[in-house]
């Protein structure tokens, strides 16, 4: 019997109860999820029993069913809580002495006899039976989703999402929970499906299995693809027939979930999202394109000598040239490498621009870039999130084409980094008299979302761009810079010579368990040691994938048991064991949190009580429920690609032949520019020149250049 609700939250239903057990003379703790519960209530659960170091022994369930109770004491407890609407314990009280056990089934089957009891009258005996109501309904659904093997916690999702049509909707179609329920994909609700009964190659599993197999395509980077590519893919992920596919195909083309449509030529299919975006890209660049700007005219010829001498800067040839495009263009994209003076640029173009009283806004995908903008203009930046201020609740942006940015001129950085969706949402909130610089250096990897908008966008033509290439001289006494631009032009990096000081270096190790030894070694000791750099704060290790002993899972262990060894209070969640200290990455954007996809943090409270874990990004505190910990990785190691839009002091990356699906020109490219001060490559030789005169990139199927090129 539920004897106190300790603990209870009503978004995600986690809760600590303090339960009166057969055979057990004290009070057990239940840690779980359940929609709603209150003492007096039955509780049956199954899980582990585990052992807190602080408060002993206790429960943890995976699923919790909660029943009404059954005795008098428990009946009035239960009615008294609050928990139906419309009876307090002083009328609780009054119904047990009035009706005793048979208090249930008066509220249910006779409500009108509520109305026996002094003081309850026509309003107060509807509100008991509707609040009754609904606890039946939300127990019932509760059981029928534990039948289908929905653990507690996604249940308590799914019911939040679609109330007491719960049943019927999951019934009717549980592909839906793939597309409505944060932490449901299609696999879990594949699983629903087959317990349910729902056919392998069922119409309805064909269709949601399309849109998976796309979905799956675009976390590659493609916003469609060729029918030659994804009828295979389907019939490879879903495991059912050719025929079912194609028509699964035309059906969803039917519907408009899917658009059909060519590029180079090739019949493609689209999900509807990413056709309309890349659509809409091209029609705000035609908008803002051939429309006036307010921003003032400038003399350039006095411009940029005042701007050399305000800032104590020489400006080379094609900065200037920049500038006096900068000073006419209504749109511009400024590209180029490290060290070909990108920041002096930016930051000449919005002093000459603040002179004359023009307001700028700046912006950067992620909050580290931003920052990092920020820093280097004096200006605020913000991430675009931040900028078109998202809801948090809705996840839509208040600006848009009815509330536009109030700006006379935009400038967003690290815009290799910005998807096709972002993309198009920062583009229908540019005021159409407003002017725009894009800032980034397309040699880097393409988004991790779909698309490669910056690339696109220069390739099409259809903007003025602006490619900086000389390396200037501070920068050129850099290794790290000069590596970078021969890596980019398919040449081996020249090494340092034994002895010689560098900011560069690659220490060879042939085997792989061989490579992380020596990863270990130079975060945990010799860095620290010979530099003074900080092992957790200060030194990123940055692998080309995540799998394999040199992946950033496998270094991500190895790293933690060196550095930050998990102990009696560390939690096991999702295949990471979290401890106090830990160095951890989110991987998916929670504006409710304000925290996005890449934020890295140190772990600074774990609390077993409240089942909640601390982490402090940038000297902000953010709490998490033990059961969304799946937003957290470990980040001793990341991958290249989440380390996009960043940059650490120290750098050290794993390269091996392992790698050889990930080992392209642009990936290492990447990863050497995201050091500050200092490099290391570990691993084998043969396998840094296959990336050099790798491919250099895979293809992405977007039509986008193609919509611009038209635009």
């Amino acid at each position: 019997m539920v004897e106190r609700v300790t603990f209870h939250n009503e978004q995600n239903g986690f809760c600590v109860l303090r339960l009166k057990v057969k055979g057990e003379r004290e009070l057990i703790t239940l840690i779980g999820h359940a929609p709603a519960v209150s003492p007096g209530e039955y509780a049956s659960a199954s899980g582990n029993w585990v052992t807190d170091r602080e408060h002993g022994r206790q429960f943890r369930a995976v699923f919790v069913k909660i029943s009404p109770p059954t005795t008098l004491t428990g009946i009035e407890r239960y009615l008294g809580s609050g928990m139906v609407k419309g009876i307090g314990p002083v009328y609780a009280g009054k119904l047990v002495q009035a009706f005793g056990m048979a208090v249930f089934d008066v509220i249910e089957q006779t409500p009108q006899r509520l109305r026996e009891i002094p003081g309850i009258g026509e309003v107060r005996a509807k509100k008991i039976t509707s609040g009754w109501t609904d606890q039946k309904i939300i127990r019932s659904i509760m059981v029928f989703l534990h039948a289908n093997g929905v653990s507690t916690s996604r249940a308590v999702r799914i019911f939040r999402t679609y109330g007491q049509d719960a049943i019927k909707i999951v019934s009717d179609n549980p592909y839906c929970l793939a597309r409505d329920i944060r932490g449901i994909g299609f696999l879990s609700a594949d699983t629903i499906a087959q317990k349910i009964g729902i056919a392998k190659d069922s119409p309805l599993r064909a269709q949601a299995g399309i849109s998976y197999a796309l979905s799956e395509a675009s976390a590659q980077g493609h916003c469609g693809l060729p029918y030659t590519e994804l009828v295979p893919l389907a019939i490879k992920l879903l495991e059912i027939p050719e025929t079912v596919i194609e028509m699964a195909i035309a059906q969803e083309i039917s519907s408009e979930v899917l658009f059909p449509d060519t590029v180079d030529n090739q019949p493609c299919v689209f999900m509807a999202s990413l056709y309309f975006a890349e659509q809409s890209i091209a029609a705000q660049i035609r908008r803002l394109k051939t429309s006036t700007t307010t921003l003032p005219t400038f003399d350039a010829d006095k411009a940029i000598p005042w701007v050399e001498e305000k800032l104590s800067i020489h400006l080379a040839d094609s900065q200037k040239k920049a500038i006096r495009l900068s000073l006419t263009s209504k749109l511009l994209v400024i590209t180029g490498g490290p060290g070909v003076g990108k920041t002096t640029l930016v930051n000449s173009i919005l002093t000459i621009m603040k002179a004359k009283d023009v307001r700028p806004l700046l912006c950067a995908p992620t909050g580290r870039a931003a920052k990092r903008l920020s820093e280097s203009t004096g200006l605020e930046a913000k991430t675009i999130h931040r900028l078109l201020e998202i809801n948090p609740l809705s996840g839509q942006f208040k600006r848009n084409e009815d509330n536009p940015l109030d700006c006379d001129l935009l400038v967003a950085d690290e815009c290799s980094m910005i998807d096709v969706p972002l993309a198009n949402q920062l583009l229908k909130a540019v005021a159409t008299s407003t002017a725009m610089i894009f800032v980034g250096d397309v040699d880097q990897l393409p988004s991790v979302g779909p698309g490669q908008f910056l690339a696109d966008l220069i390739d099409s033509g259809s903007v003025p761009v602006i490619r900086l290439t000389e390396v200037f001289r501070q920068a050129a006494s850099s290794r790290i810079v000069r590596s970078a631009h021969q890596i980019n032009q398919g040449a081996y990096p020249s090494m340092p010579e034994k002895g010689e000081e560098s900011d560069f270096y690659f220490i060879a190790a042939d085997e792989p368990e061989a490579i992380t030894q020596t990863v270990v070694d130079l975060v945990q000791t010799r860095l620290p040691k010979k530099f003074g750099y900080d092992a957790v704060r200060d030194i990123q290790v940055l692998c080309p994938m995540n799998r394999g002993v040199t992946g950033a899972r496998g270094l991500n262990q190895a790293l933690q048991a060196a550095l930050n060894p998990p102990g009696e209070g560390s939690i096991d969640k999702f295949g990471n064991k979290f401890s106090l200290g830990d160095k951890v990455m989110q991987i998916e954007n929670n504006y409710d949190r304000d925290v996005f996809n890449g934020d890295i943090g140190l772990v600074t409270g774990i609390d077993q009580d409240e089942d909640e874990l601390e982490v402090t990004f940038d000297g902000r505190m953010v709490s998490y429920p033990f059961g969304e910990l799946d937003e957290l990785v470990l980040c001793y190691a990341t991958t290249i690609h989440k380390s996009q839009g960043s940059e650490y002091p120290v750098v050290v990356i794993p390269i091996s032949t392992q790698h050889y699906m990930m080992l392209k020109r642009n990936l290492i490219y990447t990863g050497i520019t995201r050091g500050k001060k200092l490099v290391v490559l570990v691993g084998q030789k043969r396998a840094l020149a296959m990336a050099v005169k790798g491919k250099q990139v895979e293809r992405r199927w977007s039509k986008l250049k193609e919509r611009l090129v038209i635009s």
